[in-house]
């Protein structure tokens, strides 16, 4: 059986174009299946080709909306499963609900767990997500997690970019994030400074101190994830205030919800690098060429392609370790 004829992957409606990058990479066609809507909101998947015995890949981020992608990633595994798939993998660009890995108060719920209990019971063999906001997650599982990270692509990037930039300073956006920020301090032979955060509500922060020499240099801010963009915003104002250079902010995931896109167009910063891990549209205009984004499909193709054939996934993480969370 040929690899084609072995390996199905297909495409929730979250991620079609990055999933088509995905499946260039590794030279397979895209799985042929639809999505219908029914005028009450209910979702229908249908496989267009039979997947009996196969070992099938389902692509989709969990991002907004965020409830309808979720369920419509339960129905393509239960799918799958009720047509004799082989072994199902759910691929997560994205793994919407990850902030939520604790109970930060009583009475409240953990629903990165939830999310984790409703993906394995669907029917899903193996897990594959991209930088999770919250590591914890991979323990959540009690099947097979690939955790994969975009860092290659990013620090590629960036030692291209870095020969321009002069003396660099890499901050950290907040304490949490310094073992990543730290990665890419000596990668690039930057120093490292932080910014002490208080989060005073969902789309709120409060910055109180810069730890670090950043007055004259070239900022990069680097995060897992941009979501309101008041983080990043108010940083970035603060760093301004205190004679920092140019900003450059690099980020997995661009979810830029609520105001984020308005406010990120207003705030100092340089450019965004953000990868594809949720898609683009047109949402992303105002931006304009203050927005790179880089491709991180290639990296999940060779994970898939590796899972597939049993080899091992660690040649796909390689110089990405430092800079876990």
């Amino acid at each position: 059986m040929t690899l084609s004829d072995s390996l199905k992957i297909f495409s929730g409606r979250a991620n079609l174009e990055f999933t088509k990058r995905l499946c260039a990479h590794i030279d397979l066609p895209l799985g042929r299946a639809h999505v219908d809507s029914f005028p009450d909101g209910e979702l229908l998947v249908k496989l267009d080709e039979d997947v009996r015995g196969r070992d099938c890949f389902v692509v989709q981020s969990t991002c907004t909306p965020v409830n309808e992608n979720l369920m419509e990633l339960l129905i393509w595994i239960d799918c799958l499963k009720r047509a004799s798939a082989e072994r199902i993998t759910a691929v997560l660009p994205y793994y919407g609900y990850a902030r939520q890995d604790r109970k930060s108060e009583g009475r409240t719920p953990i629903t990165a767990k939830l999310v984790a209990n409703l993906i394995t019971a669907a029917g899903a063999d193996r897990v594959i997500a991209m930088d999770l906001h919250a590591a914890q997650v991979q323990g959540f599982f009690d099947i097979p997690m690939d955790h994969l990270l975009a860092a290659p692509v990013l620090a590629k990037y960036f030692v291209e970019e870095a020969a321009k930039m002069g003396k660099i300073a890499i901050v950290s956006p907040d304490p949490g994030n310094l073992k990543a920020a730290s990665f890419y301090a000596e990668l690039l032979g930057a120093d490292l400074a932080f910014i002490d955060k208080r989060r005073q509500s969902g789309m709120n922060v409060a910055m109180t101190n810069i730890v670090g020499d950043i007055a004259g240099k070239t900022i990069l801010m680097f995060d897992d994830m941009i979501t309101t963009g008041g983080t990043i915003a108010e940083a970035s104002k603060i760093l301004r205030d205190h004679g920092a250079g140019k900003m450059y902010v690099a980020a997995t995931h661009g979810v830029f919800a609520g105001p984020a896109i308005d406010r990120l167009v207003k705030s100092p910063v340089e450019k965004f690098v953000i990868t594809d891990t949720i898609e683009a549209g047109d949402r992303f205009k105002p931006f304009g060429d203050r927005l790179e984004v880089l491709s991180v499909a290639s990296l999940m193709g060779e994970a898939i392609k590796r899972i597939h054939l049993n080899q091992s996934v660690s040649a796909v993480l390689k110089g990405a370790n430092a800079g876990k969370r």
